[in-house]
């Protein structure tokens, strides 16, 4: 199985900017499939989550600016991120998760916001 995120850069401070992650090679269903964040000197954090069912689970700091959506049939996320402010600067990280309790993470793609 490979993740594969794409859609990372610079952007200032009030813009939207979209990170998208693939999944491929998955005989199984997935599961969850979410997108984490770590910034510099900081520990990795929840951003988003989205279930199979289409629920989703938000990080506070991100509530109301961000979206997370997926298409099942091609196991692909996307995270829509409006309203960027600098503290939202961090590598984004996505993860997927199935039933069984396994989990796997794609490697980062830097998300800078800097005016």
């Amino acid at each position: 199985v490979q993740l594969q995120a794409s859609g990372g850069g610079l952007v200032q401070p009030g813009g939207s900017l979209r990170v998208s992650c693939v999944a491929s090679g998955t005989k199984f269903s997935i599961n969850i499939m979410g997108w984490y964040r770590q910034a510099p000197g900081k520990t990795r954090e929840l951003v988003a989550t989205i279930a199979y069912d289409g629920s989703t689970k938000y990080a506070d700091s991100v509530k109301g600016r961000f979206t997370i959506s997926r298409e099942n049939a091609k196991n692909t996320m996307t995270l829509q991120m409006n309203s960027l402010k600098p503290e939202d600067t961090a590598v984004y990280y996505c993860n997927i998760g199935w039933l069984n309790g396994m989990t796997m993470w794609g490697k980062g793609t830097l998300v800078t916001v800097s005016s």
